[in-house]
């Protein structure tokens, strides 16, 4: 069997009374402490990763992250101080180095903080010393420790100057010191007295200037260690103070953090604001705007939100987004962009993640159906979490305090114990609403059945168990003598185990309320129990530090828990795995069966005791609730991290309950934006057609602006094109010409340096000569000498030979020195020519640098020569200007000459005119001959028109009627319809009416059939008591005693045979009842059925008919349109005509 592991998922919960307990690594990523764990959050995925702490840590007081967001430094309270720098980049955030104060007496580090360049890191310990440590932290190296402060005057923030690596910011109770780190000591740089102030927080905004806030409400300006200013939080810009010091009392609330941005500094001003104070020129702040957390609208106190102290503030790296967190466990954050967009409307924090509980969570419940999870706590609210999707599902804020929770397997309905009552709980879609109250005070246990009938609260030490149909108090179990501490029912919900401060385990039978086992233990006060997974063993723990399991009343297996007791037990549904909760915090997984010896695995969940502990139906996950106000989901894997394939196949289901009045509200307001919508939709549409209409004029009028100004563009372009040309023809030829100078210049220069090489081959070929000519002497020697020793050889052997040695070393010698010349003369060839390459390449980066000036000055005179076509291209402007006027004065000038032209044109005109009037009336007499023959048409052509008009108007008159007869044809079938809605609605009610008749029936019978097995128990112990007064046959005083007897005992039920031989009767008219019923529901059902298809076939019918009469509507409507467009057209056609003939008879008259 695989063992199962236990890994962290995701938390609810924020842990508070942490210094700086919220961080930005990134811009979506957060860390923060929940639990005994520091938690990575990334706010746009919804995941989180843990980094568990310490096994031996007793309490997490402070956090710090680096410079360069890849390190976090965690203080942990223990046996001795100790701060564990992680990395955040390591999936797991693997422990780099674990620091020790050194010999430091303190217990914890009250805060910590990086260097800007994250080498250094400093902390201050608290009681009983105060020392300030400052450490090389990658070498684990204590640099210097200096006290800082008295038990009176505690510390609550250090800092690095964020320009200084050796100075220093101390800040507390009466306490604000700067300390540089120098020669390997931590020595004061300076201080201010002020005794009498409390210092919250501080911040470095320059160099030399940190600003620091008081209890009182006033912020206080810095410089060098001396206070210099007040900075008022009004809207006024911050006013200058003196040098000195007066102590003064504030009616202003606390500010708890403050921050510094680019854009100025962030402050908290007062419980649930935090402010901008702006920058101004003359180095003082002016408050911008204000960030409030809004009202929880969820919550019965109004101020309870708003009055939440701002505990931490960070913004992310690119100062996008400012996240807080408060003194009751809640994380905010606000977008900073907004505050540009959005000047004049307030601005509110968000919601991080969700809202969780700011104190000890009393109770925890899953159910079934659906992947919920119910807490309570000791804050007054109530909460419903989804442990898939990870959201807070469901919220409420009551005016008591919440014991204990359970929901109902289906999801839809929970019980919540109140310190007044027992409350059940209708989970309406988005709200609680109590259904029902028993009056249970101070219900410390609730649980439902497995099967959701019945549900047992605790009362002290009474265990009181409810139907959930009826509400009735089914059983009341009193055995216990102290507060009972838990519950589990049974799988079959045939059996309930409870546990007590008494030291007893009962086993109860919820049919007869009898105990089935017991277990006492007087020496354990048991705070935990539950059912093994088949149910045929129980779990306890309690104050002893052990995990029983007990069966038949005895203990059958002991697993002792070393220093820490268990507080809760859970077990797996698959029976793989028990897991506890222990004082400290800690979870532990042991297998099952259980060991024999201490094997489990341990993991670091809350700082607090863990008070609830399930494991969901499904198998997947393991949640946990402590003290600390935090809730934990785990995820149940094997070693390999794979998830466990559950046995029983739990389908979620998605049902919600809705009320009638919120579902009417819903559909109405849906209605009212249906039709808000479609206005909106019509102004839209109207609105888009006018915008198209002026844009549509607009874009002509653009056109043609843009096509004058591109023709005028393009001849201003030729011309620049041509300018260009020429311009680039210009820098050719001074490019070539340079080109020319310099080619000129490297060859004089290539000449200068091969007349110097060839000068320094030929003192080398000297040399050479020089040493050919030595080597040759030296040679003529050799053999005058060995001439001599040849001569001399008889006489003088001994002295030769030795002068002959001589001459050889001297030869090698001599040898060795030329050889030493000649290297000699090579590395002065080498030399001398590496001189003539390196003046070479120094003359050529010479003339490069001259180039690159050249070019340089190609680019400044390409720069002016554009300038110089910007001017000209605006005098060619005015050219142009001044041209289009002179066109426009020589247009004028044509216009006129036209004018004088066509006026003596008009002159000629005229005078031709009058010569030819007499034309002119014999053509006139032509013409009036001619319209009065087209007015006889036009006449005949009217009577036409008014014939076929009167024919249209017969034609339109039936088709109308038509229209009106098949609308009242509609209004009748629509009413036939709703007499068949009614009529179906009747056979309904009958139908239900029939089968009420036919349960009643139906419990009727079950209860002869119940009669008749009575009667057929009684038969058979007849028979027995008759077989057995067969055997007293042979004693006739027995025989008649037992007669006796079974006379006494069944003379009445005789009276009941006989009875039943009447009830046979009445079973026999109650079955042909039965039949008749029967028949007259089937009967019933095919009418049912007939009539419905018989409403359908009418259904299908009338909708056809609809359509079809609505196609013959829309036709006749086209037909409609034609005609009254041919009447307007025969209209115009007879106006224009009666307007032609007046104008024709007015012609002749006035001729005549």
């Amino acid at each position: 069997m695989s063992t199962l592991v236990a890994q962290g998922h995701f938390s609810f919960g924020l842990r508070t009374a942490v210094n700086n307990n919220l961080c930005f690594i990134d811009e979506n990523t957060l860390v923060f402490p929940s639990g005994n764990n520091c938690v990575v959050y990334n706010s746009v995925q919804r995941c989180q990763r843990f980094i568990p702490g310490s096994e031996r840590s007793r309490a997490m007081r402070a956090l710090a992250i680096s410079a360069n967001r890849r390190f976090l430094a965690v203080c942990e309270r223990g046996d001795t101080a100790a701060v564990t720098v992680l990395d955040l980049q390591h999936e797991q955030g693997r422990k780099r180095k674990v620091l020790t104060p050194g010999d430091s007496p303190a217990l914890d580090l009250v805060c910590v903080a990086f260097s800007p360049d994250s080498k250094y890191l400093i902390g201050q310990t608290g009681d009983p010393d105060w020392t300030l440590v400052l450490w090389l932290w990658e070498k684990q190296k204590v640099l210097a420790t200096v006290k800082s402060s008295s038990a009176h005057s505690p510390v609550t923030q250090v800092s690095f100057n964020p320009h200084n690596n050796t100075q220093l910011c101390v800040s507390g109770r009466g306490v604000f010191k700067l300390f540089r780190f120098a020669d390997g000591a931590l020595k004061p740089s300076s201080f201010s007295k002020v005794d009498s102030i409390t210092f919250l927080c501080h911040a470095w905004v320059t160099e030399e200037r940190v600003v620091a806030g008081t209890d009182t409400g006033r912020l206080l300006a810095f410089e060098s260690g001396g206070l210099r200013r007040e900075i008022s939080i009004d809207s006024k810009a911050a006013t200058d103070g003196c040098d000195g010091f007066v102590d003064r009392t504030s009616t202003a609330s606390r500010i708890t953090a403050v921050l510094s941005c680019s854009k100025g500094l962030l402050c908290s001003v007062a419980p649930g604001t935090v402010c901008l104070l702006e920058k101004t020129e003359e180095e003082s702040y002016r408050r911008s705007r204000e960030i409030q957390i809004p009202p929880d609208p969820f919550s019965n106190e109004v101020t309870a939100a708003e009055n939440q102290e701002v505990d931490t503030m960070c913004i992310s790296p690119a100062e996008e987004t400012l996240a807080i967190s408060t003194d009751q466990g809640q994380l905010y954050s606000v977008s900073l962009s907004v505050l540009d967009m959005h000047k004049e409307e307030q601005l509110h924090f968000e919601f991080l993640s969700q809202s969780f509980h700011s104190s000890s969570i009393t109770g925890l419940s899953v159910c079934i159906r659906k992947p919920l999870v119910a807490t309570c706590s000791l804050d007054h609210s109530v909460r419903v979490w989804n442990y898939e999707t990870k959201v807070l599902e469901l919220y409420k804020q009551f005016q008591e305090e919440a014991y204990s929770v359970a929901l109902h397997p289906t999801g839809l309905f929970m019980l919540v114990g109140f310190s007044d009552k027992l409350r059940l709980i209708n989970m309406v879609f988005d709200d609680f609403r109590t259904f029902k109250e028993f009056m249970l005070r101070s219900c410390r246990e609730c649980a439902f059945s497995h099967g959701g009938h019945m549900f047992a609260a605790v009362n002290g030490n009474v265990i009181h168990i409810y139907s959930f149909t009826s509400f009735e108090n089914i059983l009341t179990l009193k055995a216990h003598s102290g507060k009972i501490r838990g519950l589990d029912w049974s799988l079959d919900d045939s059996r309930l185990v409870s546990c007590g401060m008494d030291g007893a385990v009962y086993e109860w039978n919820t049919q007869t309320g009898k105990r089935e086992s017991e277990s006492v233990l007087q020496s354990c006060s048991y705070t935990g129990v539950a059912y093994s997974s088949e149910c045929k063993t129980i779990l306890a723990v309690g104050s002893d530090l052990s995990l029983k399991e007990i069966q038949d009343c005895q203990v059958l297996r002991e697993v002792a828990a070393e220093d820490v007791p268990n507080t809760v037990v859970a077990v797996s549904p698959s029976g793989r795995v028990i897991f506890t909760g222990t004082s400290s915090g800690t979870i532990r997984a042991i297998k099952y069966p259980l060991p024999v010896q201490r094997e489990w695995l341990t993991y670091q969940a809350h700082c607090g005791p863990v008070t609830k502990m399930v494991v969901t139906f499904d198998d997947q996950y393991l949640l946990t609730v402590s003290e600390d106000g935090c809730l934990l989901v785990w995820r149940i894997t094997d070693k390999d991290g794979r998830g466990l394939k559950s046995t029983k196949q739990i389908v979620h289901m998605e049902e919600i309950l809705v009320t009638k009045s919120d579902l009417e509200e819903k559909t109405q307001n849906t209605l009212e934006l249906k039709m808000h919508l479609e206005e909106l939709q019509m102004e839209n549409e109207y609105q888009l057609r006018l915008k198209d209409m002026n844009y549509n004029e607009k874009m002509k009028e653009t056109m043609d602006k843009f096509s004058l100004q591109i023709e005028s563009l393009k001849s201003s372009q030729q011309a620049m094109k041509a300018e260009l040309e020429k311009q680039e023809q210009e820098h050719q030829e001074k490019f070539a010409e340079t080109m020319v100078e310099h080619s000129k210049e490297l060859q004089d220069l290539e000449l200068t340096y091969s007349q110097k090489l060839i000068v320094e081959h030929e003192r080398y070929l000297d040399l050479q000569q020089k040493c050919q000519g030595m080597q040759e002497n030296y040679k003529k020697e050799l053999q005058c000498a060995a001439e001599s020793r040849n001569q001399a050889l008889e006489e003088l052997k001994q002295d030769y030979e030795a002068k002959l040695h001589e001459k050889t070393q001297l030869l090698a010698q001599c040898q060795q020195d030329a050889q030493q010349q000649m290297r000699e003369f090579k590395a002065m060839i080498k030399q001398i020519e590496e001189d003539e390459e390196r003046k070479l390449h120094d003359i050529q980066i010479k003339y490069e640098k001259k180039l690159h000036t050249e070019k340089e000055a190609n680019t400044d005179l390409k720069g002016e020569t554009g300038l110089m076509t910007q001017k000209v291209y605006s005098l060619q402007r005015q050219i142009d200007d001044r041209c289009t006027d002179i066109n426009k004065l020589k247009q004028e000038r044509q216009r006129l000459l036209g004018l004088v032209r066509s006026l003596e044109s008009d002159i000629e005109d005229l005078k031709r005119q009058i010569s030819g009037h007499e034309k002119t009336n014999q053509d006139k007499d032509r013409t009036i001959a001619g319209l009065k023959k087209k007015n006889q048409e036009l006449e005949k052509l009217r009577f036409v028109l008014d014939f076929q008009k009167n024919d249209l108007e017969k034609q339109v008159e039936p088709q109308r009627d038509d229209i009106s007869k098949k609308k009242e044809r509609i209004h009748v079938l629509e009413e036939e319809l709703v007499q068949l809605n009614k009529s179906n609605t009747q056979l309904k009610l009958s139908i239900t009416e029939l089968k009420l008749k036919l349960r009643a029936r139906d419990k009727e019978m079950q209860k002869e059939t119940q009669k008749v097995k009575n009667l057929e128990t009684h038969l058979q112990r007849f028979k027995s008591d008759l077989h057995n007064c067969i055997g007293f046959i042979q004693d006739p005083k027995k025989l008649k005693d037992s007669l006796q007897m079974i006379y006494a005992h069944y003379v009445t039920q005789a009276v009941g045979v006989e009875k039943s031989g009447v009830d046979e009767d009445i079973l026999k008219v109650f079955s042909d009842h039965r039949d008749h019923l029967e028949r007259t529901v089937n009967t019933l059902k095919i009418r049912l059925t007939k009539s419905a298809e018989e409403h359908e076939e009418v259904y299908v019918r009338i909708m056809k008919e609809n359509v079809s009469l609505i196609t013959e509507i829309n036709d006749l409507r086209k037909e409609l349109r034609l005609l009254r467009t041919q009447l307007k057209e025969y209209k115009a056609q007879l106006a224009t005509v009666k307007k032609t003939r007046p104008n024709s008879e007015e012609g002749p008259k006035k001729e005549l």
